[in-house]
């Protein structure tokens, strides 16, 4: 009798289990599907023609794809009076915050890495004063930053938007990369002193190749935060230097008489195509970076 009633308290449970587990996954994908609603809004207007968009509702789908809009958005949209689309604009971007991206990441690397296994006097200040200008708003900074591009003679220009952004990067690199190195043995940065290497051997050829999920996660933060930058764009540059950001912004409210939603839906989804790309491609690196455990190597 025992060996029976146990049997049906396992069962039971596992029914239990299961009726828990698929309420979770429904409620799951309830939430999954009212985040996506947005997006699928955007793509299904972006693939319609105008006269599709008026007749129909918002949420209908296409009854044929039309791509006019998308070559439009890329090629001919206006912004302002510059009829040339988002293509100039997508370059400017891409000039701009990859050097950032890369130059942030290196020197956050380097501060984190002194930090920690270079200890010196008055380290711990230093890092509490740079995880401070983490929290200093972006307004803040406008106007002494408009002022040091323009007596470096880089304001309303690229390579000073990504000095604006490098700056203003290094509170969060440096913090990223100075928690990870916490966890790496500073037996293997000793030894290596012992055999002779020094500060930058020791970095480049044993500390760097370790620090990879460090690295993925902080790529994907600055990417994310530098591309998506509307205020730095569009106080700190002018014209054809402008990011994406700012064009989406002026192809939105650039109007010739028909308000084309289509054209401005698809703008809006090419701007926003490469940090989708970047966390479809490195996601799985992004959450193993937060997590990684407290022995590097």
């Amino acid at each position: 009798m025992s060996g029976r009633n146990t049997s049906g308290i396992v069962q039971r449970r596992g029914l239990h289990h299961s009726l828990m587990r698929a309420v979770l996954f429904a409620v799951l994908g309830v939430f999954c599907i009212y985040y996506l609603i947005p997006l699928l809004v955007m793509i299904s207007t972006s693939l319609k023609s105008l006269t599709e968009i008026r007749e129909g509702s918002l949420i209908s789908l296409p009854k044929e794809f039309d791509f006019s809009a998308w070559k439009k958005a890329w090629n001919s949209a206006c912004v302002g009076v510059r009829c040339n689309g988002l293509a100039p604009y997508m370059w400017n971007s891409v000039m701009m915050t990859v050097p950032a991206v890369a130059i942030s990441t290196i020197l956050g690397a380097l501060n984190g890495y002194a930090l920690t296994k270079w200890r010196f006097r008055g380290a711990d200040t230093i890092f509490a004063l740079m995880l401070f200008g983490a929290f200093i708003p972006f307004q803040v900074i406008l106007l002494p930053m408009a002022r040091v591009l323009g007596q470096l003679g880089l304001a309303g220009t690229i390579p000073g938007l990504i000095l604006v952004h490098t700056v203003y990067g290094l509170a969060f690199t440096t913090l990223f990369f100075r928690n990870f190195f916490i966890g790496v043995s500073s037996g293997i940065i000793q030894a290596a002193k012992v055999d002779g290497a020094g500060f930058f051997g020791i970095f480049f050829r044993l500390v760097l190749p370790m620090s990879l999920p460090a690295i993925v996660v902080t790529v994907i933060w600055q990417f994310t935060q530098i591309w998506n930058d509307f205020l730095f764009g569009v106080a700190f540059t002018i014209g054809d230097s402008n990011p994406v950001t700012v064009a989406l912004n002026n192809v939105v409210n650039t109007s010739t008489g028909v308000k084309e939603y289509n054209v401005d839906m698809a703008a809006a989804i090419i701007a926003a195509l490469p940090t989708l790309a970047v966390y479809v491609v490195a996601g799985a690196w992004f959450v193993r970076g937060l997590s990684a455990g407290a022995v590097k190597g």
